[in-house]
């Protein structure tokens, strides 16, 4: 099994916990996701520790104000590093208001060029206003302009879009909130997204599954998530497994 999004440097616990109960639990593979300039540093340099833990470097959107071509060139020097095998998260949030939107625009464009440019996936974050889709449409009308870029849905919360991803051969990643009882519109989008486009992630220590929302989510906890979707699609554990150890196996090049 994998972890195609967490943040272990943000987790409760030590590294050698969370990976040690991550292994444990047969997950094998772990992209842990920086967020910022620090945040970065600190996922490569816990990359350089561990077997089987890989990074994405970028600005998160809620983090985007400031960020500028200094940030930008950043971005693409730690890009280099060998456990450096996608770019962001990046992407649009409309839903808090912690960065400008224009400030998230240019540090979205800005990051998508860099992973167009080195051949490197490219991790999006999105989120809009109950009842809307503005983050989401423009995410998708500003990528137009990269039709070669390999693209991951992260926490895959867009369900009407799902056959637009899909005519874009993008991939969607889904979290613990798949497994929330109030979010049958998402349970409903995991049984659609084509099976060479379908990941699963923690987010850890965000959206921890159902049977655990008491605790702070984990890399561990992906099986979860990834037993309930695998019910989702009419397929056992092990055929889901297989799935999207593939998938990321292609999309991150580990």
């Amino acid at each position: 099994m994998i972890d195609s999004h967490s943040h272990v440097s943000r987790c409760p616990d030590s590294p050698e916990k969370v990976i040690g109960a991550a292994r444990e639990a047969g997950v094998e593979r772990i992209l842990t996701v920086g967020l910022d300039e620090a945040s970065n540093r600190e996922q490569i340099a816990l990359c350089e520790q561990f077997d089987g833990l890989f990074a994405a470097v970028g600005r998160h959107p809620n983090d985007a104000d400031g960020f500028d071509d200094a940030a930008a060139a950043d971005l693409e020097q730690l890009a280099a590093h060998p456990k450096v095998v996608a770019i962001g998260e990046t992407g649009l949030d409309f839903f808090r208001d912690t960065a400008e939107p224009d400030s998230q625009r240019l540090a979205f464009i800005k990051q998508a060029d860099i992973a167009a440019r080195l051949d490197l996936p490219l991790v999006i974050h999105c989120r809009d206003q109950q009842g809307r889709d503005d983050a989401v449409s423009e995410i998708f009308a500003t990528l137009e302009e990269f039709p070669d870029l390999t693209v991951i849905l992260h926490c895959f919360s867009a369900p009407d879009w799902v056959e637009r991803a899909a005519e874009r051969d993008w991939y969607c990643s889904f979290a613990g909130n798949v497994t929330y009882p109030a979010n049958e519109d998402l349970r409903t989008a995991a049984a659609r997204v084509p099976a060479d486009r379908i990941m699963v992630e923690t987010d850890a220590p965000y959206l921890t599954p159902q049977s655990r929302r008491r605790d702070r989510n984990q890399p561990a906890f992906v099986v979860e998530t990834a037993e309930l979707v695998a019910g989702l699609r009419g397929i056992d554990y092990a055929e889901l497994d297989e799935l999207v150890t593939a998938n990321a196996a292609r999309v991150y090049g580990w």
